[in-house]
């Protein structure tokens, strides 16, 4: 776990532009169509090796593999999970969650006027019908076998790998043989405990996606502030119960609100939820924190208090534009934060994954370009 004891460092949140060829593959891959293993492993050590160097070549100190191997979070947990079954979605009657369903109270004739973007996979929807079990052992150690050799390589200061969270998984795969949402919830983060350890004991540092603790909310409109708390603290509490072997120390949190491009008009407030992410047994907080709906939540660090010895990562770029933040911007958005948790305790970071999220890989690197140069201004102010 780093802290920025001379300068403030920097990472991001998660994907990272992949190669079109091995882009092609994992499509096929989870698709259940022809996808030639041997080239894809080649290729996915070779992509591996090339995005670690290149991050530690523009100055990102906490680098991860890109998230190469997965096609998606939703997707990537069903090839590593027993006990679920895929089904095609016109037969899923239960399946109603949708991240954009409190945009669609206010916005339907918005998302009636676009193109359909948030649809149902068409690779099918996975349903739990069994007891779960991890059985992803050949995948994540294929994953930690070419991360770690890419990272000595590249000689990096840190390298970190993620990992979703039980509310994640259940957010978007229904139960049918649980009798209980929390059973259900449960059951994920034990069998997902395998992968947890495995990353720690790897020598990595562990990010915990959680996307669902926010974007839950969205997904749920009946339900007020009051009944969204008690229903995220149940999976954060499924959460830690799947982390309980390891050290906080060695786990950061992500969270964002979805990263769906809509309006967001109704993302449920950071001040309603920091006491939960904050009690997540990890000692680094990853948040949005630069896009239109968020950046004004600095002001929340003013009042909630750092848990002793964590450190925050704030979105100082971000996913719902291609506008390149000027470095001057990323500066002043982190000097904000140091000034209200200390310089020390932050890091530079990005909203969210920026791989698939903006228009080109260009654009991709160019913002991560101007994070690590405004990190460096801020921190000539700093120290």
């Amino acid at each position: 776990m780093l802290y920025s004891e001379d300068r403030i460092l920097t990472t991001h949140a998660g994907s990272l532009p992949r190669p079109t060829d091995l882009r092609e593959m994992v499509v096929a891959k989870a698709a259940g169509e022809d996808y030639g293993e041997a080239e894809f492993q080649s290729s996915l050590t070779d992509a591996v090796a090339g995005v670690v160097a290149k991050q530690a070549e523009i100055g990102i100190d906490s680098v991860n593999d890109g998230e190469f191997s997965k096609i998606n979070f939703t997707n990537y947990v069903r090839e590593r999970l027993g006990g679920f079954e895929k089904r095609n979605p016109e037969d899923i009657t239960t399946y109603q969650l949708d991240m954009t369903a409190r945009d669609r109270v206010k916005f339907q004739a918005y998302f009636e006027a676009i193109p359909p973007r948030y649809t149902r996979s068409n690779m099918g929807v996975a349903v739990c019908t069994g007891p779960l079990t991890y059985i992803g052992e050949d995948q994540l150690r294929a994953d930690l076998t070419n991360f770690k050799a890419a990272s000595e390589a590249a000689g990096v200061t840190e390298a970190y790998l993620p990992a979703n969270t039980p509310g994640t998984i259940e957010h978007w795969m229904p139960n049918e043989h649980y009798k209980s949402d929390e059973e259900f919830v449960f059951a994920i983060a034990e069998a997902m405990r395998v992968e947890y350890e495995a990353i720690v004991d790897a020598g990595f540092l562990l990010q915990i996606d959680d996307p669902d603790l926010p974007d839950g909310w969205n997904c749920l409109p009946e339900m007020s502030v009051k009944e969204y708390q008690k229903y995220a603290q149940m999976r954060v509490e499924a959460l830690n119960h799947g982390l309980r072997n390891i050290d906080p120390e060695k786990v950061r949190l992500h969270v964002c609100w979805g990263s769906f491009h809509g309006p967001h008009y109704d993302d449920i407030a950071l001040a309603d939820i920091i006491d939960i992410i904050f009690s997540v047994r990890a000692m680094s907080f990853s948040i949005e924190a630069s896009n239109p709906c968020h950046e004004h939540e600095w002001n929340v660090f003013e009042t909630a208090k750092l848990p002793d010895g964590a450190t925050l990562i704030p979105g100082v770029i971000g996913h719902c534009s291609d506008f390149i933040e000027h470095p001057d911007l990323v500066a002043e958005r982190l000097i904000r934060y140091a000034e209200l948790v200390g310089k020390e305790n932050v890091l530079a970071g990005t909203d969210c994954g920026l791989g698939n999220r903006v228009g080109h890989e260009s654009i991709c690197w160019a913002k991560l370009e101007s994070m690590v140069e405004g990190a460096r201004r801020a921190s000539a102010k700093l120290w």
